[in-house]
């Protein structure tokens, strides 16, 4: 899978099939090795002697001076390395060489290195760099996995890139108590595909025994009443130490009014790097937030490490759930849950990792006797007269529960106890993680709600884990809408398995099903990575019924099927859509001045035998339509809208109203001509001639987007509007983040 926003070809980034993308520039030479991870291919580098050896791309790619860049890759040898880019001038001379710091230890399995730099003043052109040390002549170091390019960050992330990852410098953090600040290089094993995580780590170091933090020095801005969500990466030191991340929350003169810990408790020993979740909700005085780390109980010298560290507003466990996340993934502790009744004990499993569905870690209980239990979350506000769904995520450490209950008790506005509904009760089969849900009717009068485990053990030393609770409305599975002013149809599905596949058909009258288009390309066994997907169809045809079909597979591959109600676009018969499939925001409805008159060219031969009457033919296949399309724009915003759709040359969707002779056609158009109407110089309408040649369906176009990009995204990025006038070329460009 290609690296988004690599400015490296795929042949250089995953050395497949090839090397081709790269040169030996000290003491090497390169051949093709095998057991890569992005492909089976990697770069050898082999050195011709003892000392340093360098590798570098065959290409250089244009740059901006004063922009910050980012590389990373793969790599695995006897020896330690380092990342680094080359600058070089429009000439190809070059200007400077920014080179990360060097791996700490020496490691034969993949683990990844990385450097962000600024290009320098002079700098036009870039190279990546790859360097290691060997100890002789023939030793081979091994490379994979390359990237080039623009900084990649968390999206929804209120730090900054350089706080998030500390590629740059540790210039994003700050002391607190008895520690120093620093950067390191350890060798980690992260996932091929997960980008965010870097070869650089935020290191801290106790200077004497005893309590030891530092704090992210940005402030980002919350909304009072939203709940917030901080992660990180933490690798504590091999000595035990209590190593824990805290989520505050600050007014506005900057006092800190509120603070949530949420401690690790990493396996043992303690060798990798564990993500730590804390979450809470912003209070009502909040202005701004921060993310604090640290140590208690640390010994002098002892360092704590940090990677891809983030603040992001709280998802949910579940689509729609009105259960706080720390009420539903157990991250810090037990957050509101009480055992209402009963002998049993409530508490976060232990150790990270051992029993979890989401996040690390979930809720155990545990009865000392075989008797019933009723465990209660917090109290979460509901609307009356409305369904609502309870789900719980349950698995046995031993099969001694007799059964297991889930129910929703209401309350009113008073706080008055209106009863709980009937509930759900399951026996679980075996230990394996099972969904446990329930369903029920709030009372018209029900205000608030609050989500109840009923567990009966049949032996003493019970131990259950419950985990990814929810209790959310229930709304159709299933749900489409059609938006006729826009020109699209809207299509919602609900309550998907996570990792799961999906594939969605648009279905016409005739029962003529077309795979329909999402952000990757055609949806079709799309891996799913929320339980929620929302479709935005806007190649739906006009003035024609249509529904969907979705076929739905689970993690096991088995297949469940779903369908939609029947919707259908109107469009004036006198308009047109002009549409790009892979940019729908520049789709425009134009109005038609005439429909083309339709030439359908073939490539013959004609060949005169002497003697006959009628020359010989040769034929090839007669192709698409051809012809030219005369529109108006009514307005200056339309008219440099049609500009800003024709100028990629893409394939467009031409939709014109039923009953005019012309289904949907993709097209290409070909050399347009735009003229005035009249000579009237504050005329706005214009005439337009656009000819169109009959197109196949572009199968690979995915739908560009943002992807959960805000404007906080862009806040945390850009302090003025200059900023961004330096960096993006239009308003769409920041929209999908796209540089210049």
């Amino acid at each position: 899978m290609a690296i988004p926003g690599n400015f490296l070809s795929p042949t250089t980034e995953s050395v497949d099939p090839n090397i081709s993308g790269w040169a030996a520039k000290l003491n090497c030479t390169l051949t093709k090795g095998t057991g890569g991870r992005n492909g089976d291919g990697c770069l050898v580098v082999k050195s011709v002697a003892a000392g340093e050896m360098q590798a570098r791309t065959v290409s250089s790619y244009p740059i901006t001076p004063g922009t910050v860049y980012y590389c990373f890759a793969d790599t695995a040898g006897v020896s330690t390395e380092r990342i680094g880019i080359r600058w070089l001038s429009a000439t190809g001379a070059e200007v400077a060489v920014s080179w990360s710091l060097t791996t700490l230890t020496a490691s034969a399995n993949w683990h990844r290195v990385s450097l962000a730099a600024v290009a320098p003043a002079g700098a036009a052109q870039a190279q990546v760099l790859l360097s290691s040390t060997e100890i002789g002549a023939t030793v081979n170091h091994y490379w994979e996995n390359v990237y080039l390019g623009l900084p990649i960050r968390t999206t929804g992330n209120l730090l900054p890139f350089n706080t998030e990852s500390s590629e740059l410098d540790a210039s994003g953090w700050t002391t607190v108590v008895n520690a120093t600040i620093s950067r390191q290089v350890p060798v980690m094993n992260w996932s091929v595909t997960n980008y965010t995580a870097g070869g650089h780590t935020l290191a801290m170091t106790a200077v004497a025994a005893g309590n030891a933090s530092i704090l992210a020095v940005d402030r980002p801005t919350v909304t009072p009443g939203l709940e917030y969500l901080a992660y990180a990466y933490l690798q504590p030191p091999v000595v035990t130490a209590q190593a824990w991340l805290e989520l505050r929350f600050y007014d506005s003169l900057g006092n800190q009014i509120q603070a949530t810990r949420s401690t690790l408790a990493p396996p043992t020993p303690a060798t990798g790097m564990y993500r730590q979740r804390v979450s809470a909700k912003a209070p009502a005085n909040a202005a701004t937030c921060s993310v604090a780390a640290g140590l208690d109980g640390a010994s002098a010298g002892q360092v704590l490490r940090l990677e891809t560290i983030v603040i992001t507003a709280a998802p949910g466990v579940q689509a729609g759930t009105v259960l706080p996340y720390a009420d539903g993934s157990f991250e810090q502790g037990v957050a509101g849950w009480t055992v209402a009744s009963g002998v049993a004990a409530i508490a976060r499993s232990s150790p990270w990792g051992s029993a979890a569905i989401d996040g690390s870690y979930s809720m155990r209980v545990s009865s000392s006797t075989a008797t019933t239990s009723v465990l209660r979350s917090a109290r979460v506000p509901v609307t009356g007269g409305v369904n609502w769904r309870a789900q719980i995520h349950a698995g046995a450490d031993v099969l001694t529960w007799t059964s297991i209950t889930v129910r929703v008790r209401w309350y009113d506005a008073a706080n008055v106890d209106l009863g709980a509904s009937t509930g759900t009760s399951y026996a679980l089969p075996t230990t394996s993680w099972y969904g446990l849900a329930s369903d029920a009717v709030a009372p018209a009068n029900a205000t608030q709600a609050a989500v109840e485990v009923v567990v009966v053990a049949s032996a003493a030393a019970s131990v259950l884990f419950v985990d990814k609770i929810a209790l959310w409305e229930v709304l159709p599975l299933t749900d489409v809408t059609a938006n006729s002013d826009g020109g699209y149809a809207t299509l919602t599905l609900r309550e998907l398995p996570v990792d799961g596949e999906v594939t969605v058909y648009r279905v016409a009258q005739d029962g003529t099903r077309t795979l329909v288009r999402g952000a990757g390309g055609l949806i079709d066994r799309q891996i799913l990575t929320s339980d929620l997907l929302v479709v935005e169809d806007h190649e739906a045809p006009m003035g024609v019924p249509v529904y969907y079909w979705i076929e739905v597979y689970d993690v096991g591959g088995s297949r469940s099927t779903r369908s939609s109600s029947t919707i259908t676009l109107t469009l004036d018969v006198n308009e047109a859509w002009l549409k790009d499939p892979g940019n729908p925001q520049r789709n425009l409805r134009v109005l038609v001045q005439t429909a083309p008159d339709w030439q359908r060219p073939i490539e013959q031969s004609k060949h005169v035998v002497r003697g006959r009457r009628n020359p010989v033919v040769l034929s090839g296949r007669r192709q698409g339509l051809e012809g030219e399309l005369a529109v108006w724009t009514r307005s200056d915003d339309e008219r440099h809208a049609l500009h800003q759709l024709l100028d990629s040359g893409s394939t467009l969707l031409w939709q014109a109203a039923p009953g005019m002779g012309v289904t949907d056609m993709y097209v290409s158009v070909g050399q347009i001509s735009e003229t005035r109407v009249s000579r009237l110089a504050q005329e706005v309408w214009r005439a337009w001639s656009l000819p169109m040649t009959e197109q196949d369906m572009p199968v690979t176009v995915g739908v560009s987007g943002a992807a959960g990009r805000t404007w906080q995204d862009v806040l945390v990025e850009f302090a003025t509007w200059n900023d961004l006038m330096d960096v993006y070329a239009t308003w769409e460009d920041v929209f999908l983040d796209r540089r210049g």
